[in-house]
């Protein structure tokens, strides 16, 4: 018996390390929540570069080049690298970029479209799947399933369905809203909200009369468009959101982009909050914090 234990324990750990050796050691990660993802399964150190807009964990936005925006990279960029892996969210691009660099030799994975927690999942494990850390990815779901279910079955309790509308930019010419198919719209039905533009597709244009129409008791936007616009305070006075019943109200939420519509293994966590700014009647106890949610 001991024999075969021992001849188990040989074969497990000669088995481990084949599989680590067929780890990507030189990897690059393209989109936020693939970047997040990559550090929350151990993988960080294999990180040789990754986009502009990969700013979490802080090890990503401090000690790593940029390879430039996720929508506009170059091919030249990534093969001079001369890494093994290139791993990339969704709206990594062109694609005719991601085609030539494959062509060249380097291996590209890439995520599928689409916001929803079950596809969240799905991704953490392709990219688990692509860095020969499965094990790890399944914990980390298993993890994150759980959280979710925690925090969705606390905002079912609610009674109330804030109508919200979230603005892109604001203050010169129309804004641009997100309607259906886009991660705002996702992101407010997970909180136990109504989007306020749910009659457009994707991001579009909306007037002043048609947000006055959809009357939003809360309005989000991105801290970088409050901040170009000169603060909150500033927005709050802009000319054509005056009227707007979130604005009378001041009810202005204003988001960590990466954090709040990044569908990533933060997403359980930015749910609960966003959900706790929809109904401050309700008082959301706070999830667990994990490895990969701590401040950097």
């Amino acid at each position: 018996m001991m024999r075969h234990l021992a001849l188990a324990s040989v074969l497990i750990a000669l088995t481990a390390t084949a599989t680590f050796a067929d780890a990507p050691k030189r990897v690059l990660s393209v989109g936020g929540s693939v970047t997040e993802t990559v550090f929350a399964l151990g993988m960080g150190d294999t990180v040789i570069a990754v986009d502009d807009t990969s700013y979490y964990p802080w090890e990503a936005t401090h000690n790593l080049p940029k390879i430039g925006y996720v929508r506009s990279l170059a091919a030249e960029g990534l093969l001079s690298l001369k890494s093994d892996l290139l791993v990339a969210g969704p709206e990594a691009g062109p694609p005719q970029i991601l085609d030539q660099v494959q062509q060249a030799g380097l291996k590209v994975v890439q995520l599928s479209m689409g916001y929803s927690p079950e596809l969240t999942l799905a991704h953490i494990k392709d990219i688990g799947a692509a860095l020969d850390r499965s094990t790890e990815a399944e914990a980390l779901t298993a993890i994150l399933a759980q959280d979710l279910a925690t925090i969705q079955a606390e905002i079912a309790k609610t009674k109330s369905k804030p109508k919200v509308l979230f603005l892109l930019n604001a203050g010169q010419g129309a804004s641009m809203a997100g309607g259906r198919g886009t991660a705002a719209d996702a992101m407010i039905a997970l909180a136990g909200g109504v989007n306020a533009a749910a009659e457009i597709h994707g991001y579009k244009p909306i007037s002043p009369e048609a947000a006055i129409v959809a009357q939003p008791e809360i309005l989000m936007m991105m801290s970088q468009t409050v901040e170009a616009l000169g603060g909150k305070d500033a927005v709050l006075t802009l000319p054509g959101l005056a009227e707007l019943p979130a604005v009378r109200n001041k009810r202005l939420l204003v988001l960590d982009g990466l954090y709040s519509l990044g569908f990533g293994p933060r997403l359980a966590h930015a749910v609960r909050d966003m959900a706790a700014d929809f109904h401050p009647e309700t008082n959301f106890l706070p999830l667990p914090e994990r490895e990969w949610t701590k401040a950097q």
